[in-house]
């Protein structure tokens, strides 16, 4: 039998995170102090005594390991797919939000510089093949698991314009969420806060098929990709897409205008009013920030912070469920 101390009961440990999360303590310390002060969330917890709640290096000792096995990930699943096994998801409304962390951006790699070609038409036989972007990839080569490996997860430099058209920066990561009617999040994915939001679009859906039965996919003007449009229908989805008429003005002034005649007239096509379910999901990034620890992230390293914010996710999860049956 190895000798030394034995570890504290992960279990206990765990739930005391869950607690963290719930009541938004931005530290362990603070936790703590709580729990010597609290008999009720003590005892929920599973300590009887003050003296058997352990010191800070034992809580993060043992955040480590659940953020290394990537147990709340498993258990989130596991939830998801019991909860909704009878049952058919009338929309997943798909959308990420700005994590701020503090922590260093990783320093931008640059590129070795390319011998320039000659200028005119390539001699035949002599044209580069064409580079596959990373969502045709993930469409036509990869696995779900080659695809979750190949999303970035270092800690950069964000950008991301608000309804106003105002861009505001970041230092962190970015937070995907899958969200079904009621507001429960279905999956999670956390990514570099660099990478645009399409990337994650395949993985994501095909997290959300492993747990849930859908209809309709709702997503913005981000997602409207073609290869997004193809998944979605061949997993049996309407995809209903906000258009983004990118660089081509007329179509922009096309559709200002149309939706300048739906206003006057006061019709609303059946996708708009679906669309409108898409709120579903920011009210979720939203409670996740303002009420179970999103805005206050004090670890560092993309395991640890999605294991974070994955404990804010079981407890929005199981409020979300409390409320509806209720």
């Amino acid at each position: 039998m190895r000798g030394g101390r034995p570890p504290a009961e992960r279990s206990v440990i765990a739930r005391a995170f869950i607690a963290k999360a719930v009541y938004n303590m931005p530290t362990t310390r603070i936790l703590i102090e709580r729990l010597e002060t609290d008999i009720q969330i003590r005892r929920i917890c599973g300590w009887e005594r003050k003296s058997d709640i352990p010191g800070e290096s034992t809580f993060s000792r043992a955040f480590a390991e659940l953020s290394k096995s990537k147990l709340l990930e498993r258990v989130q699943k596991t939830f998801i797919s019991e909860q909704y096994k009878d049952e058919i998801v009338g929309h997943i409304s798909r959308d990420s939000t700005a994590i701020e962390a503090r922590e260093k951006p990783e320093k931008k790699v640059i590129p070795k510089q390319v011998k320039k070609r000659k200028v005119g038409r390539p001699k035949k036989g002599d044209e580069a093949p064409k580079k596959k972007r990373r969502i045709e990839k993930q469409i036509t080569e990869m696995s779900l698991k080659e695809m979750l490996d190949d999303l970035p997860t270092a800690c950069n430099v964000g950008s991301k314009k608000n309804s106003k058209g105002n861009t505001s920066h970041w230092i962190g990561y970015k937070f995907h969420i899958d969200a079904a009617d009621g507001g429960i999040p279905i999956c999670c994915l956390l990514s570099s806060a660099s990478m645009h939001d399409s990337q994650a679009s395949i993985p994501m859906a095909e997290l959300s098929k492993q747990r849930v039965i859908n209809l309709y996919d709702l997503m913005d003007s981000a997602y409207d990709v073609p290869e997004i449009h193809q998944h979605s229908k061949e997993l049996g989805h309407v995809p209903i897409i906000d258009i983004n008429p990118r660089r081509n003005k007329a179509l922009k002034l096309e559709l200002e205008a149309e939706n300048k005649r739906s206003r006057i007239v006061g019709h609303k096509t059946a996708e708009a009013v679906r669309y409108n379910e898409r709120s579903t999901v920011e009210r979720v990034n939203g409670r996740l920030k303002d009420e179970f620890g999103g805005r206050v992230v004090r670890v560092r390293g993309p395991e640890k912070v999605m294991c974070h914010l994955m404990f804010g996710i079981l407890a929005l999860t199981a409020d979300q469920l409390l409320k509806i049956v209720t």
